[in-house]
């Protein structure tokens, strides 16, 4: 940990004014402080009024985070003093760290500001990246919506406790108490195993459609170890209905394609289940499905 490696120097906002009053030039550089320092990369000269300015935005939560990130970080900003000394380079940490002020990072005051003071000098990489980054977690939340409103009637309350990332506390063990919960719920609501099995198969049908293009994520492996925790006669049994339906069929071809099914199921599929994930495959079937066809996990190799 960081306050192993030397004496423990906290960040605070007052030590990065202190630099900064003392400074004649602050060069902020939209790369890394390994990076190349070339021409082509956007940069910033700050003198006079506007490195008081830069003070303001520059304000950090004093005491750090007690971690220090493994990535070089940008911009780059490096102070000199009124000889043209060095006195301190900074990086900035995924749009709202600090490093370089202590021992270890620290959290901005106000990130977006600092982007957007950036921006407005010719700096938009920061700002840029927090748009990106925003777009992304609406993105996730929407996906994460998606999953939950595809739980069985009712289990999205349960659904949404495991999808939930708590903000602080183990996240693993409130993991484990979430899924926990979802399963006895399950279980409570689906005492027949064939209904209970045939409403999992088609909640994962909603990972499967997204498997290869997105991933998966935590939440998504949850049902698929409910899944792989029935016995295997329950499954071949719900997918054996005929009213078996698209959303069913594609949660099974997830389940049957993953490693862990893989690695306890030798023997094939029920010859009618093989023929019907085939004919479904070669029909809708995503990138995934069909490769994992090709490959023979649902029967024979298809010659296709």
């Amino acid at each position: 940990m960081w306050w192993l490696d030397g004496p423990v120097v906290e960040p605070t906002t007052a030590k990065v004014q202190e630099v900064l009053q003392r400074a004649a030039r602050v060069v902020i550089a939209e790369r890394s402080p390994d990076g190349p320092d070339s021409a082509a990369r956007a940069r910033t000269v700050v003198r006079g009024d506007d490195i008081a300015e830069l003070a303001r935005l520059l304000a950090i939560v004093d005491g750090g985070t007690g971690d220090t990130c493994r990535c070089s970080g940008w911009p780059t900003i490096v102070v000199h003093d009124v000889r043209g000394d060095r006195i301190a380079t900074w990086t900035v940490h995924h749009r709202d760290g600090l490093r370089g002020v202590g021992s270890c990072d620290a959290e901005l005051r106000d990130g977006p500001a600092l982007a957007a003071w950036l921006a407005g000098r010719g700096l938009t990489g920061l700002q840029e990246l927090r748009a990106e980054q925003a777009v992304r977690q609406a993105q996730a939340e929407q996906r994460r919506e998606r999953w939950i409103q595809a739980a069985p009637p009712g289990l999205s309350g349960a659904a949404e406790a495991v999808a939930q990332r708590p903000a602080t506390g183990d996240w693993s063990e409130g993991l484990q108490a979430a899924e926990d919960h979802l399963a006895a719920l399950l279980h409570s609501h689906y005492s027949d195993g064939v209904e209970r099995v045939g409403a999992l198969l088609a909640w994962a049908g909603v990972t499967a459609r997204r498997t290869g293009a997105e991933g998966s994520l935590w939440y998504d492996t949850t049902v698929r170890e409910m899944l792989l925790a029935e016995p295997d006669d329950l499954v071949f049994a719900a997918l054996a209905v005929q009213t078996v339906t698209p959303a069913q069929l594609d949660g099974a071809t997830d389940l049957f394609g993953c490693a862990e099914w893989r690695a306890t199921h030798a023997e094939h599929l029920p010859e009618p289940l093989s023929a019907s994930l085939i004919a479904h495959i070669r029909a809708t079937g995503t990138d995934v499905m069909r490769r994992r066809l090709e490959w023979g996990y649902y029967g024979d190799r298809d010659p296709a």
